[in-house]
């Protein structure tokens, strides 16, 4: 194993004083911008943490993990757990009066919970930071206030800058959940649902059971790994029936549901809607629909309307939402004992789970249901 950067080494590398780099780390305000930022690339490059916490985990676990959730402003039972997982997306059918089980909050709330779930399972102690900016100048926060006091890290794709990610990784074990960048599938464990072969099933139940020739996709930020494999779901789906992707037109809704209220607001008014408006997230179906209802557009008999996730909102929208239901309390319990497992394996290979998700058929594509 390679010999562990000392602060001796951080002040060669930025030709500072030892005192210089004791500033920086600990009270950065006070160090001229310039040389702050030199000494912090010396930091990132060299991978270095503060020789208090390198002892601290040498010496002991702390049974505890940290879980860094994305700065929401950014973004608009127990028992032993076992992990399912299938080739396929299941599709059923929602009555009405359905009871919602995995629906009790939105997206992050319920990987939040998994991950608390299967830490109490494991014995473990869960540290949760939000809001987590990125910044060059949150590094040493960062390394002081979260690396020397847990055994391991899971973070949400893209709530942590690459830069900060890769600094990580030299230090502690790190879980991504949801679809990483192809630079770091080979790098990190990773735990996803199954987003193309889920938005494959319903653009097939599309074609199978509505006869639907013309529809159109909303999709989500362009930087967005999760965006990325439901439109390649969407475009597989579209050449399954001998259409090319290219014929139906895409809207940048960036997984808001503003943008996506605008989106159909504009179509209505223009008079340009195709039979089905596929949605890479519930939240921008969630605007589709307010969209439709105040321009007197009928959902379905003019417009499917479809999301994916399964937030709750999309249980009890008018019409309530079909949707591709992610297993959202599972991802979190997923990677957990991904990282519990990694942390008694610390030299096998990165490894990638792929969760099933299901297909869930409402109002918003089935019309009145019994």
């Amino acid at each position: 194993m390679a010999r562990k950067p000392t602060v001796y080494d951080v002040a060669r590398e930025a030709d500072v004083s030892i005192a210089t780099v004791s500033r920086v780390l600990r009270t950065p305000e006070k160090v001229r911008p310039e040389t702050r930022q030199t000494v912090l690339k010396a930091i990132n490059l060299l991978g270095y943490l503060p020789s208090g916490s390198a002892r601290s985990l040498a010496a002991r676990r702390t049974n505890t993990i940290g879980l860094f959730l994305p700065n929401i402003d950014q973004l608009d039972q127990i028992s032993d757990f076992e992990l399912v997982t299938e080739d396929a997306a299941d599709i059923v059918v929602d009555p009405p009066h359905a009871q919602e089980n995995n629906l009790d909050s939105l997206y992050f709330d319920e990987v939040l919970r998994g991950c608390e779930l299967e830490s109490w399972r494991q014995g473990l102690s869960l540290m949760v930071s939000i809001g987590l900016k990125g910044k060059d100048g949150d590094i040493p926060q960062l390394i002081n206030s979260m690396s020397e006091k847990v055994d391991g890290l899971i973070v949400l794709a893209r709530s942590v800058p690459d830069n900060v990610l890769a600094f990580l990784r030299k230090r502690l074990p790190v879980v991504i959940i949801a679809n990483a960048a192809i630079s770091q599938e080979s790098e990190f464990d990773l735990v996803r649902v199954s987003n193309r072969k889920g938005m494959y099933a319903l653009v097939r139940h599309l074609f199978e059971k509505h006869q639907v020739r013309r529809m159109a996709y909303i999709a989500g930020t362009d930087d967005s790994p999760d965006n990325g494999k439901r439109y390649e779901g969407f475009c597989e789906g579209l050449r399954s029936e001998g259409l090319e992707p290219s014929a139906s037109p895409i809207y940048r809704g960036q997984f808001s549901q503003s943008v996506a209220y605008q989106i159909a607001t504009s179509l209505a008014r223009q008079g340009t809607l195709p039979q089905a408006l596929v949605c890479a997230n519930d939240q921008m179906a969630l605007g589709v629909l307010r969209a439709l209802s105040d321009a007197g557009i009928s959902v379905p008999d003019q417009v499917i309307v479809t999301g994916f996730d399964g937030i709750k909102e999309a249980a009890v929208s008018q019409p309530r939402l079909t949707t591709v239901r992610q297993p959202m309390v599972d991802l979190g319990r997923a990677a957990v004992s991904t990282l519990v497992r990694r942390l008694g394996s610390p030299e096998d290979p990165p490894i990638s789970t792929e969760l099933p998700v299901k297909v869930q058929l409402r109002e918003s594509c089935e019309g009145t249901m019994i």
